[in-house]
């Protein structure tokens, strides 16, 4: 019997993960030892030590680790965690602030610079509203605990104002008391939970917005990838191919559950018609893996990226992704295509 190559996974807990932490779905060749973390930690853990040899990995965090060296990890276009960032603007409501043109000159709390939700938002505001980062004043903190979360050495690129926070405080407190003026965050801070006064989101319809943005540009954000340990592809050259299959199959696997109405996997009883509203607005395969079908949401996160001046020059996709899913085609994913599933659920109704 042939050894298996023993990997180790580290995600989230995601939906689209399941089969193959259960080992439902198998990695072909491998022996899998799958851990699961939250990104904060696993950032951290991959950034810093290089831990893993599959692993869950900030986009934007890539190319600058990409751009201070050469970071021993290949990206896979597999967007484990993508979300439109309209929803990710809170701010003080009694300040004026009515359109993102409003937010120039203002103070504006965030996590830290190089954090993709950051990114993204900087570059749909800039591309659509012409608010660039510079007119923005940042300062730097944890959102509800005290913390700095820069997985990546980086410099404050030149004429951006920048500054930490007082050693201590946090964003959200920081929006209560009013000393800024909104906060441009990954996660829900506790003072938009905690309805505090004159707390509220930059677009309250944040659905209609994203949707308006998505059918303008064809942009659905990527906020985190898998990488995959190069001196193991090197070593292997079929593993980035076999990683890919997995984690199609294991998405594929779930699509279906969206539409179910048998019994529901979340406590959300609307879920299914948010799923069906989503087929219809986006499309069948409304979460695609892949080079092609992601190119030009990838090529606009790598140009803002530079714009922004996280990166010291415009990647080509073939700089940051494994030569193998350029050659991704619909035939190596017989059998495993969400398309198929998902055009077959929607159609069906």
């Amino acid at each position: 019997m042939a050894t298996k190559l023993p990997i180790s996974i580290a995600t989230w807990d995601y939906d689209r993960v399941q089969a193959i932490k259960d080992g439902s779905v198998p990695v072909e060749g491998c022996g899998v030892t799958y851990m699961v973390m939250r990104p904060k930690e696993s950032f951290f853990r991959l950034f810093t030590y290089q831990e893993f040899d599959v692993c869950e990995m900030s986009f934007s965090s890539f190319m600058l680790a990409k751009t201070n060296h050469d970071f021993p990890y290949w990206a896979l276009p597999i967007p484990l965690s993508r979300v439109f960032t309209h929803s990710g603007i809170f701010i003080r409501t009694d300040r004026g602030i009515e359109r993102p043109e409003d937010l120039r000159g203002r103070l504006v709390g965030a996590p830290n610079y190089q954090l993709t939700r950051g990114l993204c938002i900087r570059g749909m505001l800039q591309d659509e509203y012409g608010v660039k980062p510079s007119d923005l004043r940042w300062r730097i903190g944890g959102v509800d605990e005290p913390e700095f979360l820069d997985y990546v050495t980086s410099q404050a690129p030149a004429g951006v104002d920048i500054e930490p926070v007082p050693r201590g405080e946090t964003l959200s407190k920081l929006l209560i008391e009013g000393k800024i003026d909104a906060i441009v965050t990954a996660q829900t801070p506790q003072c938009w939970r905690d309805q505090a006064p004159h707390v509220g989101r930059l677009f309250p319809d944040y659905r209609a917005a994203e949707l308006a943005y998505y059918k303008k540009t064809g942009v659905f954000h990527i906020m985190h990838l898998v990488g995959i340990r190069k001196r193991l592809t090197d070593q292997h050259p079929w593993l980035a191919r076999a990683v890919m299959k997995a984690f199609e199959a294991a998405r594929a696997k779930i699509v279906p559950n969206l539409t179910e109405i048998t019994a529901l996997t979340t406590m959300l009883p609307w879920v299914t018609k948010e799923a069906e509203d989503t087929m219809r607005d986006m499309g069948p395969d409304f979460w695609p893996y892949g080079i092609e079908k992601n190119r030009t949401t990838i090529e606009t996160q790598i140009r803002w990226s530079y714009e922004q001046g996280l990166s010291k020059k415009i990647w080509k996709p073939e700089e940051l992704f494994h030569p193998a899913t350029f050659t991704w085609y619909q035939s190596d994913r017989e059998g495993l295509s969400a398309t198929r599933a998902t055009d077959a659920t929607y159609k069906g109704r």
